[in-house]
């Protein structure tokens, strides 16, 4: 039978995972949908502007919503920093490359919803979109397109806006502006206890891998959101793991999202 102690902390409980669930649903505008009449005109727009890169269908990124990863993932990075917490895993969480802030807003409602304040979630971007192809020293890059679209070019000013409409915006969001090459050597050592990978190319994939691997946790996560779609990003990771000769098991969540825990 329960006691009024453990009926509090189950209603406790619940009302966090509602919140969650929520909140999951408003980053992707999963209330009240997107407008079939926006996403129409964005592809057309995109089409004109990027005849060459967008020869094979315009790319359905959402009008209005936080996030583009969806449910499924977004349930993945609870999952998965429910169980640091569960586990005692120390350390930060930090995505690398984070759009319109929808991941990194949902992982700072998972510490609030459990009442942490003492990790906290660094948001790794440029603020500007992706950066052009260092063909010479990363081949697998050479036709990458990515940096010709604005539409992944989302202020600062911009994300801190979308944190603060869900009351996230605080000392526990760190915002690390600048490309990958240059900001995340200066988070080497630093302990996480998950890493959330999305920065397309392999240049942005193996930049995050090199400079964040080390400082995580034992028992930490991996998550790499592009490693089933873009072929030069699953790469990245492989010749990173070869290259230590790590092999992970590396769990597969959906057509291209995969995770693997660091034992």
């Amino acid at each position: 039978m329960a006691t009024p102690e453990t009926a509090g902390q189950n209603a406790a409980g619940d009302l966090a995972g509602r919140y969650l669930d929520l909140l999951a649903k408003s980053l992707s505008n999963g209330i009240y949908g997107e407008s079939r009449l926006e996403m129409r005109l964005l592809r057309i727009r995109q089409r004109l502007r990027h005849p060459i890169a967008s020869r094979r269908g315009a790319i359905p990124w959402p009008s209005r919503a936080h996030t583009m990863i969806g449910p499924v993932r977004l349930r993945n990075i609870r999952d998965l920093i429910e169980r640091t917490l569960r586990e005692g895993v120390q350390g930060d969480y930090i995505e690398t490359g984070i759009w319109r802030g929808g991941a990194c807003i949902y992982m700072r409602g998972i510490l609030a919803a459990h009442g942490i304040g003492e990790r906290r979630v660094y948001c790794a971007d440029s603020f500007a979109g992706l950066p052009a192809p260092t063909a010479a020293k990363y081949p697998a890059d050479k036709r990458d397109r990515s940096h010709v679209y604005e539409e992944l070019a989302i202020t600062l000013d911009e994300v801190r806006k979308n944190f603060a409409a869900y009351g996230l915006l605080d000392e526990q969001v760190v915002f690390v502006k600048g490309y990958f090459r240059d900001t995340l050597p200066k988070l080497v050592g630093h302990r996480f206890a998950l890493l959330r990978l999305d920065g397309d190319m392999y240049e942005s994939t193996m930049d995050a891998l090199l400079n964040l691997y080390g400082g995580l946790s034992a028992g930490g996560f991996v998550i790499v959101d592009d490693y089933g779609g873009i072929t030069a990003c699953r790469r990245a990771v492989h010749d990173f793991l070869a290259a230590r000769s790590l092999a992970p098991e590396i769990h597969k969540l959906d057509v291209s999202c995969v995770w693997w825990q660091k034992t």
